[in-house]
């Protein structure tokens, strides 16, 4: 019965007067205190940055008080500046706070290194889908005496003769050397 009657007395009801007010009180301190840490209704949009060299991207985000940071390079794209930028996140127009890092993918400098597939002895038309899903394009076809018709006897790149396992960036063109079915 004594704890009923506590319920029912004037210093319970001042302690959770007390509790409630302690409680508002924190949660607009709270609040304050947020909005003034975390800068919140600050908005710098973020510029675009394709196409921009490293030094020009820089340059640029130093002014919006912003960072980056390089997170990848793509596949090399021949409508880009050499190690320009590709990607960006966030991307140009959102709108960000100071001191945020803008991730960036660079174009590389060139296409990547590939090895030549052994493929002596195959058809022309095994050898030409071999060679292009690797990342080479045909160029032209030459014949010689050989008793195999359409069938490769060797690869050639800017002139000269390549081997199979030999690197060379994707698409190379590669001239195909076939057997001409009229020889010994």
């Amino acid at each position: 019965m004594n704890f009923f009657r506590f319920l029912k007395s004037k210093s319970f009801f001042t302690q959770i007067g007390i509790g409630v007010i302690s409680i508002l009180l924190f949660v607009a301190f709270l609040q304050w205190w947020l909005g003034f840490t975390t800068n919140h209704d600050q908005k710098i949009q973020v510029p675009d940055l394709h196409k921009m060299s490293l030094l020009d991207v820089e340059n640029t985000l130093k002014d919006l008080d912003l960072d980056f940071l390089v997170i990848d390079s793509a596949s090399y794209n021949p409508n880009y500046p050499k190690k320009s930028v590709i990607e960006q996140t966030p991307e140009a127009g959102d709108f960000v706070k100071e001191k945020r890092k803008i991730y960036l993918t660079l174009n590389p400098s060139k296409y990547r290194n590939i090895r030549i597939p052994d493929i002596n002895g195959l058809s022309k038309r095994e050898a030409i889908t071999q060679l292009q899903s690797v990342g080479f394009k045909i160029g032209e076809v030459s014949y010689v005496p050989d008793i195999g018709k359409d069938v490769v006897r060797g690869l050639k790149s800017d002139d000269k003769k390549v081997k199979p396992g030999t690197k060379l960036s994707k698409n190379t063109v590669i001239d195909l050397i076939l057997g001409d079915g009229k020889g010994n």
